[in-house]
């Protein structure tokens, strides 16, 4: 076997037991554990990701080489080495980014602490990439689930409190829906891994048993996964989660948290239950339609907002719609505009969340919109950054935010049922989501000659530019460069396949 098969697992292993590690280490040593083990887990899913584009194949890696029923499964294609060399290079920046705020925001003795939730957060998202089997993928669930709360919870006042519950309450439902639906597909089909699902669900499907117990199946994963990743109208928990946490636990979670779900969704349709069969099902349907009144409600709410860090949180609300609403029609290229938006959105919002602690930091540690007048001259490089990821988040072209609309609109064209609400929802969403971002965007350079803000400067922190600018090349990389992105993603979902 080469030694690249054991990376997928060397990399799931090293986050989780770096974990143990920083749970006995000073804040500070942690912080560098932390920063080496993403690293470490990049450097491994990109040569994972270079070694399967150079074979053309997919590999499994067999846990202590047992083989199923026994074993259990980890699988590697072009897919699964991209999204997560994504989500590491994401993750790294966002602690970067927020790394200063840190040290302000969470107790001095809970720094460690801070370290080990990060480390299992990623462990759990690297499992749901690579991982072959249904219930591994539960297990890892509920620990994604377990450190996203105590990332929220962390910085400890009233409201990170009241939110962390809030998470905790609808993630718990999720994750019950999931596990319930976990249950019936293992007695529908005697199996936990996901290709001997498929087999054997197919034959259901052949053979015309079970069939509404199947779809039944069906809608409480999906519905459990949709709970979680915080699909309209189950997102109560979502603004305040993602306003009042510490900056990069909101990055996090914003550019990555959800996504995560939302990837294991993709391959329990492509590997467990079967993109045709999903598609008959009719659930497509629903998805679609909610990702429809994701897309219009979600902005509508984020127009409203008083709140600059709560406006951006509610734009989460409607950019997860589109990718549900890609999913909901029911075809590749769907699919295809849905894992971009993926990208898209975690590199965008990411430096959204990051970019605007700079321009509160320069406008009195307030986040009413009011006070953000001139904050992109008090502060050039976060009013640059929000700049950026607003154009890409409205689909300016040359920004990753339009490349994903494009896809989008064209998904439609050859689905004549779907085609008049999809590109009216997108005209819609993309009018809205100017008036909130460019009227932000527009408020921070204009100056203000009465503003008790204005002549504020800031000591610029050089890891905090850094990360901005490297946002920003993510973004305008995905915007400028997208048909290797979007040939690299139409390969991985054949793989799925």
């Amino acid at each position: 076997m080469d030694m690249i098969h054991n990376f997928p697992f060397f990399s799931i292993l090293i986050a989780l037991f770096s974990s143990t590690i920083c749970s006995v280490l000073p804040g500070k040593i942690a912080k560098w554990v932390n920063t080496a083990v993403i690293i470490i887990a990049g450097v491994m899913s990109g040569t994972v990701l270079w070694y399967v584009s150079a074979t053309g194949k997919c590999f499994v890696y067999l846990m202590g080489h047992f083989p199923a029923p026994w074993g259990n499964e980890i699988r590697a294609g072009i897919l699964e080495g991209a999204m997560a060399l994504f989500f590491c290079i994401i993750m790294l920046l966002c602690m970067w980014g927020g790394r200063k705020k840190l040290l302000e925001e969470v107790e001095e003795s809970k720094h460690n602490l801070y370290y080990v939730l990060v480390n299992l957060l990623l462990s759990s998202l690297l499992a749901l990439i690579y991982t072959n089997d249904l219930f591994t993928a539960y297990v890892f669930v509920e620990i994604n689930t377990i450190a996203a709360c105590g990332l929220i919870m962390i910085r400890q006042i009233g409201r990170t409190l009241e939110a962390a519950m809030r998470y905790m309450i609808m993630s718990l439902v999720g994750s019950g829906l999931l596990l319930f639906g976990i249950c019936m597909l293992y007695d529908l089909t005697g199996h936990l891994l996901m290709s001997n699902i498929q087999e054997q669900v197919t034959q259901i499907m052949t053979d015309g048993t079970y069939a509404i117990p199947l779809v039944i199946t069906i809608g409480l994963m999906v519905t459990g996964l949709a709970i979680k990743s915080a699909l309209f109208p189950f997102h109560a928990w979502l603004p305040d989660a993602y306003g009042y946490s510490t900056i990069s636990s909101a990055a996090i979670l914003s550019s990555l948290v959800s996504k995560g779900y939302i990837f294991l969704l993709i391959k329990i349709i492509y590997r467990v239950i079967g993109f045709q069969v999903f598609r008959n099902s009719h659930i497509i349907n629903v998805l679609f339609v909610f990702g429809l009144l994701a897309m219009v409600f979600g902005s509508l709410s984020a127009i409203k907002e008083n709140d600059i860090r709560r406006m951006i949180a509610f734009s989460s609300v409607a950019q997860i719609g589109y990718i549900y609403m890609g999913i909901g029609l029911g075809t590749k290229v769907g699919m295809i505009a849905s894992v971009y938006h993926i990208l898209g959105h975690a590199a965008g919002k990411a430096l959204l969340f990051i970019s605007v602690i700079g321009l509160s930091d320069v406008s009195g540690f307030s986040r009413r919109f009011v006070d953000q007048t001139g904050a992109g001259y008090r502060n050039k490089i976060a009013g640059i950054g929000f700049t950026i990821g607003s154009l890409s988040m409205v689909g300016v072209p040359m920004f990753a935010g339009f490349i994903s609309k494009l896809l989008f609109a064209q998904a439609t064209v050859n689905n004549t049922l779907k085609m008049l609400p999809t590109l009216i929802a997108l005209a819609i969403s993309t009018i809205l989501n100017a008036i909130y971002f460019m009227k932000t965007v527009i408020r921070t350079y204009e100056p203000k000659p009465d503003c008790q803000y204005e002549g504020i400067k800031i000591r610029q922190e050089k890891l905090y530019a850094l990360t901005i600018v490297l946002f920003v090349i993510v973004n305008i990389a995905l915007g400028m460069s997208s048909q290797p992105v979007v040939d690299a993603i139409s390969v991985g979902l054949d793989m799925f396949g």
